[in-house]
């Protein structure tokens, strides 16, 4: 970020931090929609962290060919990039709901910011993680750790990034994750001794607000 962009993000309305435990994923996304929808030049950014329940999302051009096997799974059609992910209990969601204009961000800067919040949460747990040019997420030792995917709207995001803390990973085996058939996943209880979705979130917000807004 700029000097200039810093100084933007500085005079910004404050961002307000929303908890919302474990919500559906539809009425969520609706909500994302019309916050982004509603919003004026001084409504302040929200961030959101929650968990859902099981549910598959498709990405606006994704291939239902990477749907190899949903179950009971429901699989909802969305408006973020990207193609076939899953999220559900035990894995953290965040949803980055910024201005972007006035935050002094592009697309592929929001994307970055996501991922190297995360990587440098990793890194606190002593974790090696990394970004990949072509594949946006987290991966682990060539294991996707955490996917991301955004819609820009009006200038502003929504949709964001899910984070594997605690979650069961065979659903994840019923799809390709993210169109990659080979694709591993792993999550923070396999690889450190966080195992709380809540913790996660606590100790992954302030490095998501630094590569934000360049502060807590």
């Amino acid at each position: 970020m700029t000097a200039e962009a810093r100084a933007v993000a500085r005079s910004a309305p404050a961002h307000i931090v929303r908890n919302l435990g474990r919500v559906d994923y539809e009425p969520t996304w609706r909500a994302m929609q019309r916050f982004t929808d509603q919003r004026g030049p001084d409504t302040p950014d929200e961030i959101w962290f929650l968990e859902h329940p099981p549910v598959f999302t498709l990405g606006m051009n994704a291939s239902r060919d990477h749907v190899i096997a949903p179950g009971d799974i429901p699989v909802v059609q969305i408006d973020r990039g990207g193609q076939v992910t899953y999220h559900g209990p035990g894995q953290l969601v965040v949803y980055p709901l910024v201005d972007l204009r006035r935050a002094g961000l592009g697309v592929r800067d929001i994307v970055t910011a996501l991922e190297r919040s995360v990587i440098d949460y990793a890194a606190e747990l002593g974790i090696a993680a990394e970004c990949r040019k072509k594949a946006p997420g987290v991966y682990v030792n060539g294991r996707k750790l955490a996917s991301v995917g955004i819609r820009v709207r009006r200038g502003a995001s929504y949709h964001g990034v899910a984070v594997n803390v605690s979650a069961d990973l065979e659903p994840f085996r019923r799809i390709n994750p993210c169109g990659y058939p080979d694709l591993e996943m792993t999550r923070l209880a396999d690889l450190s001794a966080v195992d709380s979705v809540a913790d996660a979130a606590e100790a992954l917000q302030p490095h998501l607000l630094r590569h934000l807004y360049g502060r807590p």
